[in-house]
């Protein structure tokens, strides 16, 4: 009796155990996936002139911000103002992340009227910008 309790619970062991590693290898596999999945990332920056005021900063954060409901081509954004401590972002305060999933996004994103019209708001405020884009898994 007792050498049949102890397999029934190594047999649960077992189970239990297999389970924990077929999720874990489930779970990796996702996240290859996903990883594998190319995206083109639109990375801009911002140096805004001295002379603009806060509040005119913060409407070319909302005119920017705005985009991604107005331009469907744009599958994620995101942005963030510089906190860095290292002393080497040569003014550049704001950093912006579009990520499209294919150059032909890209190309809807880049002409599109709401995003000229972003432009035009923008203009007059910035002393410097720097675009980069990528693929990423690269």
């Amino acid at each position: 009796m007792k050498k049949i309790k102890f397999i029934i619970i190594i047999s649960l062991f077992v189970i239990s155990c297999s389970t924990k590693v077929k999720d874990k290898t489930e779970k990796t596999l996702t996240t290859e996936i996903t990883m594998t999945k190319k995206q083109l990332r639109h990375v801009v920056l911002f140096k805004f002139k001295d002379s603009v005021s806060v509040a005119a900063i913060q409407k070319a954060e909302k005119a920017f911000v705005a985009l991604p409901n107005k331009i469907s081509a744009i599958k994620d954004f995101e942005w963030g103002i510089n906190n860095s401590s290292e002393g080497v972002d040569k003014g550049f305060t704001h950093c912006f992340f579009l990520t499209f999933d294919s150059e032909q996004d890209r190309a809807i994103y880049l002409p599109h009227p709401d995003h000229k019209a972003f432009g035009e708001i923008l203009k007059p405020l910035l002393d410097d910008v720097l675009v980069v884009d990528y693929w990423t898994g690269n």
